[in-house]
C-alpha cells in the first residue's frame, strides 16, 4: 500500500494557541500533482483532401428540418388555472415557461401575483389544466 505522501496527500501541520509546539491533525488535504507543469490544447483540422465537394451554383441548398408548432400557451400570456385542487383555482396568472417535451407531465409553469400558504407564487400546470384568457 502506498503512503501518503506518494498518494499527493499532505498532512497539515496547525500551531496550537496555548504552546508553540505543532500538532499534526488527521485531516487528510490534497496537494495538486504536477501543479508546476503547464498544460496545452492542442486542435487539429481535417485537411482539404478530404472535405466533401462543395454544392455547384445550380443545386439548391439542402432544406432544414421544419419547426413542430410550439405547444401550449405563449410564453407571458395570461391563463385561468382549472385544476379544482389548486390554490390558484380559477385564478389567473401569467405564463413563464412551456417545457416543450412532450413526455413532461406538468409543463406549463405559471406565476401568480398572489402567494399561497407557504408563502409560493409559482407552479406548474398540465396542458388540460390551463386555459388561455384573451
Amino acid at each position: 500500500m502506498a503512503s501518503w505522501a506518494a498518494s499527493g496527500l499532505v498532512s497539515p501541520n496547525v500551531l496550537t494557541s496555548n504552546t508553540n509546539t505543532h500538532k499534526t491533525t488527521s485531516m487528510p488535504m490534497f496537494s495538486p500533482k504536477n501543479a508546476a507543469i503547464p498544460r496545452r490544447l492542442v486542435v487539429l483540422r481535417a485537411s482539404d483532401e478530404t472535405a466533401p465537394p462543395a454544392a455547384s451554383a445550380g443545386e439548391a441548398p439542402a432544406a432544414k428540418a421544419a419547426k413542430k408548432p410550439a405547444i401550449g400557451p405563449k410564453r407571458g400570456a395570461k391563463v385561468r388555472i382549472l385544476r379544482k385542487e389548486s390554490y390558484w383555482y380559477k385564478g389567473v396568472g401569467s405564463v413563464v415557461a412551456v417545457d416543450q417535451d412532450p413526455k413532461t407531465r406538468y409543463p406549463v409553469v405559471v406565476r401568480f401575483n398572489k402567494v399561497n400558504y407557504a408563502n409560493v407564487s409559482t407552479n406548474n400546470y398540465a396542458l388540460d389544466e390551463v386555459e388561455e384568457v384573451v
